[in-house]
């Protein structure tokens, strides 16, 4: 073959792409944002004539008319084709007939002829409906030019005649072309249709399945664009509805075309709307003519499994028998490799080469979604090669946001015919901001949480109205109030696990200055809670911000406040939406670390998924890389290595703080680069003062509803300056020191007052004297 041979053909298919690509991106816009592009066309073209002199009826009249047959060309581009030729042979053939016959109904038969061989062309399928106007008016104009020397009349009734003679060539042509796409590509076998023929019947009782409803591509589409979010999922399936309609145009065109029948994957939390928009998926192929009807059928593992090997194939293929020629939709599709205590899922994995090979073998038939959370079906589709390779489409379904699940509830209360009170939905909105700043909503459902507390709030209010007693009004009985809604919150909330209410920035702050001391962890815990809220407001604002710091490196002696500091920082987190909760989860060496290798990284992985959402305080922490271990610490390196993955693949859920001595945590730190990376954020905690030990004390009195008399008071800080000016406070455990005091005394206290044998006084039992002090202080001292 010659290279201009191939050349034409590349570059017409090069054409065609290129104009199926410019329509795919165009339909890919909302309605709403090709209206506004054409609105803008014709404000422009108008404000260019004004500025040109141009008319403006005939700048607005073209404009439109060619917006118009732009539109034309994008959704029907072989109709836009048929009306250019149309237009084209109707100008040249009314110019021709002024000729030769000059004011006559010539020209306008020669229109209507055109106009009739257009939809004649359109109504004849399997052949391009524009090559067929144009070769029967090409036909029609020859012939006409050439009797029209003779006779007006005759060549009129030629012109017809040739017209209907090539369209009636062309029908021909059709049918051979049907035919021959026919042949290419078979029906099912005729062992597959009678499975599909006693699986009806032997689900329906014998009863036929009811004929589907007539439905359009456009009405599938309407259908989906009407569901609240899901942005993403509605751009990719209107692709798919492009790119099916690309391949249907290139059939009808005489191009090989594969059948664009596929499998898809859906990703995401529950209540995202996955089985409905597989619904919607099933009507769109089921518009264009690729499958039979569009029902879908739900299943879970237990509708593919059975009880014994050889009986979940049978299964497996009855249940896809009911879906041939719709869409069989399998729910948490991971469950079908099931791995637990180690052992291989004979029977699943039996579901899985059923399901494999009749999704091939009846790919023009069916059409297979499988469904769960993304990463338990990631490993599902990595267990088997087949999986990933016939199951390549995979669609990602976003968490509802708080706005579009007041949508939601909007809408489910207008189906249900209520109402709600006008300060409702502000008050709703906040409540979802609440689970979702926590990070709950997925696990409380989306769109099914949505829908529970629409249900528990009527209740609420049908509550609320019938305890009334009297005779409630009609809007009494419809509308739900702020108090309903929040009720229901709460109930439905309440079961949830670990479900708090959210404290709040300044709550935290304030427990941080209540602490006595550590003004320069104070200090440095307030700039850090500055930084988030500030990161935070400007993401609010569509702002760049910088990444905010998660994990931290706390520093200093024992008993400086470090655990308590740790869980002021998950207060002030989760405060401001960074953390679903404020819970800290303390661990050591012991909690992390196995028995044996392996053990570990299953160790530690399950610490981190009880700390997610909160604080992990991990005390000793240099005590993970024991350098003592002859050969290296194996176990502390891979718990390590364990947390440092998960501090980075869980930063948007969880804050890790490392704690220990200065020099012990420098250490830890250079033994890992990965360490000093993502732990860059350091807060050093100094020894206390006598004064600040002194008023410890007084402040753990306190709290126990003790005191110490003025005498007691200064014995406390003569030992406190002592022990501070040798240099033991920090061997002592500085504020467990000041504890151990304070608990001692208050024991000597209580014994004093118990051997005299009679009554104390009010003031006697809750004073702590200097008697007492030194008794501690000399217990302590023999310890």
């Amino acid at each position: 073959m010659r290279d201009s041979d191939r050349a034409r053909p590349a570059g017409r298919a090069a054409a065609r792409d290129a104009f199926e690509h410019v329509r795919l991106r165009y339909f890919q816009l909302s309605r709403a944002t090709r209206r506004v592009i054409f609105g803008a066309v014709l404000i422009g073209a108008m404000v260019l004539a004004v500025f040109l002199g141009w008319s403006p009826f005939s700048t607005f009249a073209t404009t439109l008319l060619l917006l118009g047959y732009g539109e034309l060309t994008l959704r029907y581009p072989r109709a836009a084709a048929t009306v250019l030729v149309v237009v084209a042979w109707s100008s040249l053939m009314m110019v021709a007939a002024e000729y030769v016959s000059p004011h006559s109904l010539l020209p306008t038969l020669f229109v209507l002829l055109a106009v009739l061989t257009g939809v004649a062309a359109h109504l004849i399928r399997w052949v391009t409906p524009w090559i067929t106007t144009m070769a029967a008016l090409g036909a029609a104009a020859l012939v006409s030019l050439a009797v029209a020397t003779f006779s007006a009349d005759a060549a009129t009734w030629a012109a017809y005649g040739v017209a209907v003679a090539v369209l009636a060539y062309r029908l021909v042509q059709a049918g051979q072309a049907r035919k021959r796409l026919a042949a290419a590509r078979p029906e099912a076998p005729v062992q597959a249709r009678q499975r599909v023929r006693d699986g009806a019947a032997e689900r329906d009782g014998g009863a036929e399945r009811s004929a589907p409803p007539p439905i359009s591509v456009d009405d599938a589409l309407g259908e989906l664009e009407s569901m609240i979010g899901l942005d993403p999922v509605k751009e990719q399936v209107r692709s798919i509805a492009a790119s099916i309609e690309a391949s249907r145009l290139r059939a009808e065109a005489g191009y090989a075309s594969e059948q664009p029948m596929r499998h898809f994957v859906f990703l995401g939390p529950p209540g995202t709307g996955k089985t409905s928009v597989a619904r919607t998926v099933a009507k769109i192929f089921y518009a264009f003519g690729l499958l039979e009807t569009p029902y879908v059928v739900e299943a879970q593992r237990a509708d593919l499994v059975g009880e014994y090997l050889g009986a979940t194939a049978i299964k497996t293929n009855e249940l896809i028998d009911r879906a041939l020629g719709g869409v069989l939709f399998i729910d948490e599709a991971y469950s079908l490799v099931n791995s637990g205590e180690g052992q291989h899922d004979r029977f699943g994995a039996e579901a899985v080469q059923t399901l494999l090979k009749r999704a091939e073998d009846d790919r023009d038939r069916l059409i297979i979604i499988l469904a769960g959370y993304d990463k338990e079906m990631s490993a599902f589709l990595a267990s088997n090669p087949g999986l990933s390779s016939r199951f390549s489409t995979r669609v990602n379904f976003p968490t509802y946001s708080p706005a579009e699940l007041v949508g939601i509830v909007e809408l489910l209360r207008a189906r249900r015919g209520e109402r709600l009170q006008a300060d409702a939905p502000a008050a709703l909105h906040g409540l979802f901001e609440d689970v979702h700043r926590r990070g709950l909503i997925d696990e409380l459902g989306n769109a099914r949480f949505a829908r529970s507390l629409v249900e528990a709030a009527a209740q609420a209010r049908d509550v609320r109205v019938v305890g009334a007693g009297g005779s409630p009004s009609r809007d009494d009985l419809l509308t739900t109030t702020t108090a309903d809604l929040t009720k229901a919150f709460n109930e439905i909330t309440a079961r949830f696990r670990g479900y708090q209410a959210t404290p709040t920035l300044a709550d935290a702050l304030a427990d941080l200055d209540r602490m006595a001391g550590l003004e320069p962890v104070k200090r440095q815990v307030r700039a850090i809670a500055a930084q988030l809220r500030v990161a935070r407001m400007r993401q609010e604002q569509g702002l760049p911000a910088p990444p905010q710091m998660r994990h931290f490196v706390f520093v200093g002696p024992p008993g400086t406040g470090k655990t308590t500091v740790a869980r002021v920082l998950g207060r002030v987190f989760a405060a401001l939406g960074l953390l679903s909760r404020p819970d800290v989860v303390e661990a050591s060496r012991a909690d992390l670390v196995g028995q044996h290798l392996g053990a570990t990284a299953i160790k530690t992985n399950e610490l981190v998924d009880r700390a997610l959402g909160g604080v992990l305080f991990i005390d000793e922490a240099y005590s993970l890389v024991n350098s003592g271990y002859q050969g290296g610490d194996a176990f502390g390196a891979e718990a390590v290595q364990t947390l440092l993955k998960r501090a980075e693949d869980d930063r948007d859920r969880l804050v890790v703080i490392l704690a220990g001595y200065a020099s012990e945590m420098e250490r830890l730190l250079a033994t890992n680069p990965g360490l000093a990376s993502r732990f860059n954020q350091r807060v050093t905690f100094p020894s206390y003062s006598a004064a600040e030990l002194t008023e410890i004390a007084a402040l753990l009195a306190e709290e126990s509803g003790d005191r110490f008399d003025d005498s007691a008071r200064r014995d406390l800080a003569e030992v406190f300056a002592w022990v501070c000016a040798e240099g033991l406070i920090d061997g002592l455990g500085n504020g467990r020191f000041a504890r151990s005091l304070f608990e001692r005394a208050a024991l000597g206290r209580d014994v004093r007052l118990a051997g005299r044998g009679g009554t104390a006084s009010a003031e006697e039992l809750t004073t702590i004297t200097s008697a007492d002090v030194r008794t501690a202080v000399d217990e302590l001292a023999d310890r």
